[in-house]
């Protein structure tokens, strides 16, 4: 039986159907900006820019962008109604305060007990990129990741030890990845769901580690 990864769309919109209403969220640069345009007009969902901005909403009409108004990621955004800028060490005492519900952050390696590895690749020409990422994995009550399962060379970004300098230890608690959703344990990975037509036993063999259901 085959099975079909979920688009960028796909998996924002399943990050998305898990923040529940009332949430302050940190999306991180790359593909979690998207999830932005995934959140259900019912919920009214704070997100928060480091760069500061707290109340963003989804990307602009194509045509209207305000390249005054732009997220950490140089995106253009929307402002909802409400929502307010601010000077840039006040967004990152907010992250470092336990004030943000949930950050979603993109990643290079993540453990299956939840270590996080996001802002290096440990490669000599390799350019750092820390960003607000460690205030963020430590900072949020709960850190998701959402990424490819797979680098582009097949090897999985899911492991049992990161190789990577390390963002954050045991701080990741979900893994939403393009084939699967995992939440990150002290005894291991844990199967939340899974595209269908995926075997229980591929999956394992994608990571390489045994997954609990």
């Amino acid at each position: 039986m085959t099975y079909q990864r979920r688009t960028k769309d796909q998996l924002a919109a399943r990050v998305a159907q898990d923040i529940p209403d009332g949430a302050t969220v940190n999306l991180g640069i790359g593909m979690p900006t998207v999830v932005a345009n995934h959140i259900p007009a019912t919920h009214e969902v704070l997100l928060h820019s480091e760069n500061g901005i707290l109340g963003m909403g989804p990307a602009p009409a194509a045509g209207q962008e305000d390249y005054d108004l732009i997220n950490a990621g140089k995106q253009p955004v929307t402002l909802l109604q409400g929502g307010a800028y601010f000077h840039h060490a006040d967004s990152f005492a907010m992250m470092r305060g336990g004030h943000l519900d949930i950050c979603v952050l993109g990643a290079f390696q993540v453990s299956a007990t939840g270590d996080l590895a996001n802002w290096h690749t440990g490669e000599k020409d390799a350019i750092p990129a820390v960003g607000g990422a460690m205030d963020l994995a430590i900072g949020a009550k709960q850190t998701w990741v959402m990424m490819d399962l797979l680098t582009k060379q097949g090897v999985s970004k899911v492991v049992e030890r990161c190789t990577y300098p390390l963002t954050g230890i045991a701080c990741v608690k979900r893994i939403y990845a393009d084939v699967a959703t995992l939440d990150c344990t002290p005894q291991g990975l844990r199967l939340v769901d899974k595209v269908d037509g995926l075997e229980h036993a591929e999956l394992e063999r994608l990571i390489g580690l045994p997954v609990s259901i």
